[in-house]
């Protein structure tokens, strides 16, 4: 892939890349209403293949928290057109990585030392480059390491290029003002702690440890070192695996499969029920697969830490037989703000069934006890839904945001464990093992 000799760092640099970009999602709309008045009623896919395209070039000159949203909306495929979806998905772990001038800079600037004074040899071509860093492969004293450099000027801009990344935002996902206003404070924080390479540095020890001591099968970590480590640079072991693409290219087995599925799932149960906070960025270039039926976890940028009381709401409403009590029901959908005082009567008519509905269907694998992501029969359903939601002209014309901003990163989270285990097919328990029993570490 070819590679990147700068990134515009100013606020007016990427502002102007952003207009230029506009200019040119602008032209293509122009071309489909001209293909449109030739040809009638023309589809909309060359527009989304365009647009798709114009956008992901810039996002992925911009780098960080621009490129990161993209990689966050491709993670739910039913929020964008497939053309964005497919596009956006690029930045998962194969974005045009940073020229190795600019990563010499970044350790200047760390260790006043460059990556070979640091290390034996050092890699000169990045071997995996995303929406924050890139990887490096290096040795030192015969151990083979895995170096992740961030990119520079990533962040200082994380608050304006979500100022700038609002209209594509809004135009492409068609959510409201409201929508964007409330949840977006969430998201600028996860991003600012993403740059943060001192906390990712001590949560990536903190959970890792505590998931060992835990004991939980099939789960393997990368040793982290703090003190070839700095504020844009992280330093671990290198951990043999294949992405998940190429691990199911090999054909494992079911077994293989039901297994490490029930790792991730076990993984996550852990963190969520007895840490109380989650590795909250599950897509495919964050987890190496072995062909033993071992998972290996290299990534702790994105952690989410859940309030006590959103902890409380949220998984009562997941527990067996609440659906089916319209009046705790009704509650619990107060306390977890997808309804309000404020509503209408009318909107609570039209809200109250269809979250029933959604929570009936997505809360499925926690109420079964044991489950097959593998049955194609539940993604269609999830599908099907998603698309009458996003079609539904009453529920896109409210103008009130639904749910808690803590559930932006949760409902992701297990989204994005739900498609992981989907492409494994596993068939797993997925009953708890650790829900209310909370650990101090």
């Amino acid at each position: 892939m070819k590679e990147q000799f700068s990134i515009p760092t100013g606020k007016v640099q990427r502002a102007s890349k952003f207009l230029t970009t506009g200019v040119k999602v602008g032209g293509n709309y122009l071309k489909h209403y001209a293909r449109k008045s030739i040809n009638g009623d023309a589809g909309k896919d060359q527009l989304h293949t365009d647009n798709a395209r114009d956008i992901y070039d810039t996002l992925s000159e911009l780098k960080g928290s621009a490129l990161k949203a993209a990689q966050m909306m491709s993670m739910d495929r039913n929020m964008l057109p497939r053309a964005y979806a497919d596009k956006f998905a690029m930045a998962q772990y194969s974005a045009p990585p940073l020229s190795y001038p600019l990563v010499v800079k970044t350790f200047r600037s760390a260790f006043g030392k460059a990556p070979t004074e640091v290390f034996d040899s050092f890699s000169h071509n990045a071997v995996n480059a995303a929406s924050i860093g890139q990887v490096h492969e290096a040795m030192l004293n015969g151990k083979k390491l895995a170096v992740k450099v961030q990119y520079p000027g990533v962040a200082d801009s994380v608050s304006s290029d979500l100022k700038l990344v609002k209209p594509f935002a809004l135009r492409i996902m068609n959510i409201t003002e409201s929508d964007f206003k409330l949840y977006m404070s969430e998201v600028e924080e996860r991003l600012l702690e993403e740059t943060d390479y001192h906390l990712e540095l001590k949560r990536s020890v903190m959970i890792s440890e505590a998931v060992l001591k835990e004991g939980i099968i099939g789960i393997f970590f990368p040793v982290y070192y703090p003190e070839l480590s700095g504020n844009r640079i992280i330093t671990m072991d290198w951990v043999e695996g294949m992405h998940l693409k190429e691990f199911l290219a090999t054909g494992p087995a079911q077994e293989i499969r039901n297994r490490i599925g029930q790792a991730l799932w076990d993984f996550y149960d852990f963190q969520m029920h007895r840490l109380r906070m989650v590795h909250a960025d599950p897509h495919p270039g964050n987890f190496l697969f072995r062909s033993n039926g071992s998972l290996g976890i290299i990534d702790f940028g994105c952690v989410k830490v859940v309030p006590d009381d959103f902890y409380e709401y949220y998984f009562r409403l997941h527990t067996p037989g609440v659906l089916d009590n319209p009046e705790l029901m009704t509650e619990l959908f107060y306390l977890n703000e997808f309804i309000s005082e404020k509503d209408s009567e009318a909107e609570k008519k039209l809200f109250i069934p269809l979250f029933r509905e959604i929570i009936g269907l997505m809360g499925k694998p926690f109420f079964a006890g044991k489950f097959d992501f593998g049955d194609p029969a539940f993604f269609e359903q999830v599908y099907r839904l998603s698309e009458s939601l996003y079609n539904n002209k009453d529920v896109r014309n409210s103008r009130t945001a639904r749910g808690s901003k803590h559930s932006l990163y949760i409902n992701r989270t297990y989204f994005g464990l739900y498609m992981l285990l989907h492409e494994l097919k596993a068939n797993i328990v997925t009953s708890s093992r650790y829900q209310g029993t909370e650990m101090s570490i």
